[in-house]
């Protein structure tokens, strides 16, 4: 007898460890630009079963993921998601930078070093200097695990696919086609064929007409729709901002699924000794960026559309590779664009603040105390102001002292919350209330500067091509939701922190975190629960 109980014991305790060392074969990462949580709860009622319902219920799902900086985009957010380290160590402070010597903006991927397939543009992930769950999965298996990205633009495919990946695909502003860069070595032939065959978007583009999915009355979440009347949009590929306002309708969401489809259908994931992974991107913003349409059917027609494209991706996984062999990983990307317009006589706090004026203020401060003979002052950029280092410098002058005199100088602006300078970033010297700049700009390429406005404060760039921004600080309700691979439903109704998304994905696929990591996996799903 004690024989046979021990045997059991074993074979239970055995049992047992296989269970907890299953590992995907599969990786599917769905991140939704722009998802909010709250919109989901709104618009729950118009949605099926097996798309945002099937997630939730199915799901081990986490309330709300919280970013630990302020100003988040789409490149910030998911670079903080796929290296589980903030922009201090991923230096991916953002979409955009500005070269003050050419006086232009450009990609923070930009990269003149790699040409584009099917695109102008140039683009590499080297400005992305932490590891991602792509480039860990890949180093576990010498090469072996296939890597992917799709995503309406270049930043969300080539920061969640990393730099060790097979391929990153966006659509093309200007031709609409799946483009990648020369950095990552060939395409899929099935990509190829894609964007030159009949499938191609050009040649379906002017059939494609976005009016509403479900009768008007349906769309009932707000009560603030005054219009009655449908909303109708066309594209044609010779007007100017055809793919960019595209990128910005329910279709790519489809666009995105059908090569996404097609990946499924011909990439043999699944089938390979080691994991593979394909991240997904969705769009769930504004039309157009036009950003006081918050409160419209658009907005819930976007989200209504999405639920059926979120379902056609799962039950497609699920019949080409299986659920229980597939972890699901779904969140979103912790902001929205949005911007407030006010009825006539509405009166409410704020003003506007002008950087140009600031800029030139500040210069001639400076040329007050330090001299006439150089400006002081390169320009502003992403709620930061450069100081012309070179011309101090050649002065032999005190940066620490300088930035610390403009500081209290800028502090006397109307609008302005608060001023930190890079010194204090780089020396230690911050605290809970400066925390949000040291971890959300990077050293390298971090103004001298960095100004933080009240809520309602306009940025007014005295341009009249350039939109007047609106300084609003609300956070974002993002779901985190974790699904297949034998995971059993749960509800944990506690705020976790977007670093440790990417270390809980890499332990469930039994390899090391990406290398800039400082959070632990999630409790919940660790082994030793």
């Amino acid at each position: 007898m004690r024989k046979f109980l021990s045997s059991l014991i074993a074979i239970l305790v055995v049992t047992n460890m296989e269970a907890q060392q299953h590992a995907p074969k599969l990786v599917v990462c769905i991140t939704v630009d722009q998802l909010r949580g709250d919109y989901i709860e709104y618009f729950y009622n118009t949605f099926g079963e097996r798309g945002f319902k099937r997630l939730l219920n199915e799901g081990v799902v986490y309330n709300n993921i919280r970013f630990e900086f302020s100003d988040i985009d789409q490149a910030s957010a998911f670079a903080t998601l796929f290296t589980g380290s903030n922009p201090c160590f991923s230096g991916i402070t953002g979409n955009k930078t500005f070269d003050f010597e050419k006086e232009q903006e450009i990609s923070i991927l930009n990269d003149p070093e790699y040409l584009g397939n099917y695109t102008k543009d140039n683009y590499s992930p080297k400005k992305l200097f932490s590891s991602t769950i792509g480039d860990e999965l890949k180093i576990a298996s010498k090469g072996r695990s296939d890597v992917y990205a799709i995503a309406p633009d270049a930043e969300g495919a080539i920061i969640s696919a990393g730099h060790a990946a097979n391929g990153a695909f966006w659509m093309d502003n200007l031709n609409g086609k799946w483009a990648t860069t020369t950095y990552y070595k060939g395409i899929p032939w099935y990509v190829d064929r894609y964007n030159n065959g009949p499938e191609a978007l050009s040649a379906r583009l002017e059939t494609m007409v976005w009016t509403p999915s479900l009768p008007l009355e349906k769309y009932n979440a707000f009560p603030y729709v005054l219009d009655d009347l449908p909303f109708r949009y066309t594209f044609k590929e010779n007007t100017a901002n055809c793919y960019p306002n595209f990128k910005t309708s329910p279709f790519i969401n489809k666009e995105i699924n059908r090569l996404a489809l097609q990946f499924l259908e011909y990439g043999a994931f699944g089938t390979r000794s080691c994991p593979d992974m394909l991240a997904i991107t969705y769009y769930a913003g504004n039309y157009r960026g036009i950003l006081n349409k918050e409160y419209t059917r658009e907005i819930q027609d976007t989200y209504y559309q999405l639920d059926d494209d979120i379902s056609k991706l799962l039950d497609a996984i699920d019949k080409k590779v299986g659920l229980n062999n597939t972890l699901i990983v779904f969140t979103g990307s912790g902001y929205y664009r949005s911007e407030e317009e006010y009825p006539d006589g509405l009166m409410v706090n704020g003003g506007d603040f002008h950087p140009k004026r600031c800029v030139a203020l500040l210069n001639m401060y400076l040329m007050a105390v330090y001299g006439q003979q150089h400006n002081w002052v390169k320009g502003y950029y992403n709620n930061q102001i450069y100081l012309n280092r070179k011309a101090i410098e050649d002065a032999k002058l005190n940066l620490k002292e300088i930035q610390e005199k403009s500081a209290d100088f800028l502090l006397e602006f109307s609008g302005v919350q608060h001023v930190t300078t890079d010194y204090a970033l780089r020396s230690g010297n911050w605290n809970e209330g400066t925390a949000k700049f040291r971890q959300g700009t990077h050293h390298l390429g971090r103004g001298d500067l960095i100004i933080e406005l009240q809520p309602g404060w306009k940025v007014n760039y005295d341009n009249p091509k350039e939109k007047v921004k609106v300084i609003r600080n609300n956070a974002v309700i993002t779901p985190l939701v974790f699904m297949g691979n034998g995971l059993k439903p749960q509800h944990i109704y506690r705020e976790i922190k977007a670093t440790e998304v990417a270390p809980t994905v890499t332990h469930m696929l039994r390899i090391r975190p990406p290398n800039a990591t400082l959070s632990l996996p999630l409790k919940e799903l660790t082994v030793d629960k």
